[in-house]
């Protein structure tokens, strides 16, 4: 028996390929600082809640394949909001931002054919690409660049007969970047210009902490509907990542009725969880503003934290929750699992995400990690420490310096 190529050419995850480690390592009695997963400590909104206890329709029925009509309908204010108008046929439900882009890739790629993405990049891109058969065309960045992409002459260098589209996260994941106006027009004039899929994860959308920047959405460029196909989910923005509600947003009619024919395989996406993610939507622009400057703190501490230790280097993040950085390791792999098996200070420990998997060309980001910043102050504080002191003991002990 065989297991298929697309399988194959799937790697684990970054975020959780060390949680056999930390499994033992918490039973042998360590405390391990989790910084490896962008999961958010921030409180659900109570509206989730008291719509789901509310909720008792007698019988537990299927949904619609592309959502319940309320939840649509919150998403369709939500946009209008931010200066994006929509029809409800322009949005799809999907089982989180992961379901929207694993079927948008399934729709819009043939065995060989290629997607732009920019790297350091969400390791996942790499498991939806590679399941539809697809390739990853990357887009180097550099560190001492702050990992800014937005180069028309760079990304034009990739475009191949086999490219089909260019795939960005704004504001980034890994490296928090956020694109200006004038950035995200040349984008998506390239993306017009050799007819492209621009294919846009903004599941970090509020997470911006210079002002300048606004609430950055691609959809509020008209004359890129045929092109533009927006990822979007409700995991970070209202910290409720186990609800696993996100939606494609397209207006591009063929393309609607092709992620449609995928939604077959899975009926519909749970109804209570769409009904939930419904009364999200109705939180006021307080909770938003609260969050962004909670996050903000937590940012600041991290790269004060981070410049303080010998030999890392790092950018400050403009956006989301997470930062890339370099260490001074030899692996950030052999590290991890180092911290894990035969470090702690009081009995605890960190984890952070390696930077290799965040990357597709080889060799890069070996001694690179990525911190997501979601746990609170005290937390980082002390996960900073430790990182340091990990640091330092790992050089003397491992490498011998």
């Amino acid at each position: 028996m065989k297991i298929s190529i697309n399988a194959n050419r799937c790697e684990p995850s970054p975020m959780r390929k060390f949680h056999p480690l930390a499994v033992k390592a918490e039973k042998e009695g360590k405390k391990i600082y989790h910084l490896n997963i962008g999961q958010p400590d921030l409180k659900t909104p109570e509206a989730y809640f008291e719509a789901i206890r509310a909720f008792d329709p007698g019988t537990l029925a299927y949904e619609a394949s592309p959502g319940m009509p309320v939840l649509i309908e919150a998403i369709r204010k939500y946009y209008g909001k931010i200066g994006v108008d929509l029809e409800p046929n322009d949005i799809l439900i999907t089982t989180g931002g992961s379901e929207a882009l694993l079927l948008t890739c399934l729709s819009i790629l043939d065995p060989y054919t290629e997607v732009i993405v920019p790297e350091p990049y969400y390791p996942n891109y790499t498991t939806f690409v590679h399941a539809a058969g697809g390739r990853i065309r990357a887009l180097p960045t550099r560190p001492e660049e702050g990992y800014r992409y937005a180069n028309r002459k760079r990304i034009e260098s990739l475009i191949t007969k086999n490219t089909r589209a260019i795939m960005i996260t704004n504001p980034g994941n890994p490296t928090g970047v956020v694109l200006t106006q004038e950035e995200m027009r040349m984008i998506a004039d390239v993306a017009k210009a050799h007819n492209l899929f621009l294919i846009c994860d903004e599941v970090y959308r509020e997470f911006c902490y210079d002002d300048k920047f606004g609430v950055p959405c691609m959809g509020r460029f008209d004359d890129i509907d045929e092109n533009l196909v927006i990822i979007d989910s409700v995991s970070k923005r209202f910290s409720a990542c186990g609800a696993r509600v996100g939606c494609v947003v397209t207006k591009n009619k063929e393309l609607q009725q092709a992620l449609l024919k995928f939604c077959q395989s899975r009926l519909a996406v749970a109804t209570i969880d769409q009904l939930g993610a419904a009364a999200l939507y109705d939180v006021d622009a307080e909770f938003y503003r609260e969050s962004k400057e909670e996050y903000r703190k937590r940012r600041d501490l991290v790269i004060e934290k981070l410049r303080q230790i010998p030999g890392v280097e790092v950018e400050e993040p403009m956006g989301a929750f997470y930062v890339m950085a370099s260490l001074p390791v030899d692996d950030a792999d052999k590290f991890q699992q180092w911290l894990l098996e035969s470090f702690d200070h009081k009995g605890d420990t960190v984890m952070f995400a390696p930077g290799a998997p965040f990357y597709e060309t080889p060799g890069k980001g070996y001694n690179e990690v990525r911190i997501a910043y979601v746990r609170d102050c005290k937390e980082l504080e002390r996960a900073m420490d430790l990182l340091a002191r990990g640091i330092a003991k790992y050089r003397y002990e491992v490498m011998g310096e």
